[in-house]
């Protein structure tokens, strides 16, 4: 399983419906998070191995209704537990 963390800048006032559609249709999305700065959400995703990265964030993440533009960064290593469960 791969982590990548996908800063997206959305079109004025779609943020809010960008980060809906992202975790009701991609099941890859984790999170999404409204956060300041640059970029307006942050959304957390997990890979399987065998997909690639670029084209998962070309053909489903840059394609929803309202994305401008995505800066993507791989994780490689968690060192803390996921407490969100």
């Amino acid at each position: 399983m791969k982590t990548i963390f996908v800063n997206v800048k959305c079109e004025l006032g779609r943020a809010y419906k960008v980060a809906e559609e992202a975790v009701e249709t991609i099941p890859e999305v984790s999170e999404v998070f409204s956060v300041s700065g640059q970029y307006d959400l942050l959304m957390k995703c997990y890979l399987p191995d065998e997909m690639d990265i670029g084209h998962f964030v070309v053909e489903h993440l840059q394609r929803l209704p309202g994305v401008k533009d995505t800066f993507t960064t791989m994780a490689y290593k968690a060192f803390s537990p996921d407490k969100s469960s």
